[in-house]
């Protein structure tokens, strides 16, 4: 059996306290221990009586300086009201690896005017604690130190084990059998939160009970002082929610345009629809002239529309072998260039996009054969150009839902041959095509670009 007892303590912690003499004195006092610690027996400890014994207190004003001097990081920002005003509450991992509110920086059970940061070492603090206690009484506890913390997708805040020594922390019962003789596979009981959690019960917070001596539980006491409180902190590579939800978009959005690669390499899975519904509805977002939306696009699966893409192809494959014949190159420089179109045979989905110019385009008059100032070349040149951003907002979306993707140029040379195949008007100008599927392999690292290299010099920076 387990047995919980709160250990009120009627003394006001001071830097310097003698914190060994003073719960040893409150634990004689208690009448529910008559006969004092014993082994096996574990002592629970809040945090705020080992920072304040260790001087961890500080002016109130410097509240949000000491939150940020105790920042490792932000993982989320919690904005909340009070008194009818929005206050914003940082949700931060401190250097102990812990994540909580504030870098548990806190202004209860202390002097007006005073907040109270987290103990340094809360490890070293529970060590040093146990082993005064065990000198001075010839036996063996555990120690462990606690602080309140909320908890993902869970309401209200409950105490954990930031500090531990001479305790089990964890038990991993992977590989053993629960009562029916099934294995257990990934159970691994956080045994100093469960008794942290647990001690509260009887450490209720308007009251002077920092202390609560836990007896029952020597299953879990250990001489080996090899285990911590830090073995209960998840490796920040095993954790999947390592930022807040506003943050991990920003970061998201941030990053969306460098996972775009260029896949050339696509497995035979077949692309699921919602994945081409939000790249079409990402191109149609794009910045376009005029306020229109000019973008057209012909969607090939295959599978569905073998056919129209054969037929397609083969055309564009007949025009670009006739041009580049034009031009003097040989049958291998043909047979060559030509093969790069390849994938658009084999990818399981095809995107051709289009801008439709009469989708919103202005015509200017042509005064004396002479198109004044260029503008109607201007004009098409400018729904080009949006027509590039509507391709880049694809393939960025199409990256995000984590397929692979391909712009090809090819059918921007032969624009005659697509509106004459697909029976569209002149109007529409062809934007080259979007391979798309599932990479084979996951894509090299980008390098780095010197972007420095790409800026233009005035005269007047040199």
């Amino acid at each position: 059996m387990i047995t919980l007892i709160g250990i009120p303590v009627d003394h006001r912690f001071s830097h310097g306290d003698d914190l060994t003499t003073i719960i040893r004195q409150a634990i004689n006092s208690c009448a529910e221990l008559p006969d004092g610690l014993q082994t096996g027996d574990i002592l629970v400890v809040t945090s705020k009586i080992i920072a304040k014994v260790e001087g961890r207190v500080v002016a109130a004003q410097d509240r949000e300086d000491a939150i940020t001097e105790q920042t490792v990081r932000v993982v989320a920002t919690k904005v909340h009201e009070r008194n009818g005003l929005p206050v914003s509450t940082r949700i931060v991992e401190t250097e102990h690896g812990l994540i909580l509110a504030a870098a548990g920086v806190d202004a209860s059970n202390t002097e007006t005017g005073t907040v109270v940061l987290l103990p340094q070492d809360p490890d070293a603090s529970a060590r040093t604690l146990r082993e005064s206690l065990e000198r001075s009484l010839g036996i063996t506890i555990g120690v462990i130190i606690t602080d309140t913390l909320g908890r993902a997708w869970r309401l209200g805040v409950t105490d954990h084990a930031i500090g531990a020594s001479g305790i089990q922390v964890l038990d991993d019962l992977t590989g053993t059998t629960d009562s029916f003789g099934q294995q257990l596979h990934m159970t691994v009981v956080a045994v100093a939160d469960q008794l942290a959690a647990a001690s509260e019960l009887v450490r209720a917070k308007r009251s002077m009970t920092p202390v609560a001596v836990i007896r029952g539980a020597h299953a879990w006491v250990t001489n080996n002082d090899q285990h911590s409180a830090r073995d209960l902190i998840r490796p920040a590579e095993e954790d999947l929610f390592s930022v807040g939800t506003a943050e991990a978009r920003i970061e998201g959005a941030h990053n969306a345009v460098y996972a775009r690669r260029t896949v050339r390499s696509f497995t035979d899975s077949p692309v699921p629809a919602e994945v081409i519904q939000r790249a079409l509805h990402a191109a149609a977002s794009a910045p376009a002239p005029h306020h229109t939306l000019p973008w057209r696009f012909l969607v090939v699966v295959r599978g569905e529309d073998d056919s129209i893409r054969e037929e397609l192809l083969d055309a564009m494959r007949a025009t670009w072998r006739t041009d580049l014949a034009a031009e003097g190159r040989t049958t291998e420089e043909i047979d060559k260039r030509v093969s790069r179109g390849n994938i658009l045979r084999t990818a399981p989905t095809v995107i051709f996009p289009f801008v439709d110019l009469a989708a919103g385009a202005h015509t200017y008059p042509i005064i004396d054969g002479i198109d004044i100032g260029q503008r109607n070349d201007s004009e098409r040149i400018m729904f080009h150009i949006a027509g590039g951003a509507a391709i880049e907002n694809m393939l960025i979306s199409i990256a995000a839902d984590n397929f692979g993707s391909a712009w090809i140029s090819s059918s921007i040379f032969c624009p005659i041959t697509m509106r004459r195949v697909l029976d569209l008007p002149d109007t529409y100008w062809p934007l080259g095509a979007i391979a798309v599927g599932q990479p084979v392999a996951p894509a090299r690292e980008r390098p780095e670009i010197d972007v420095q290299s790409l800026l233009i010099r005035g005269k007047s920076n040199g």
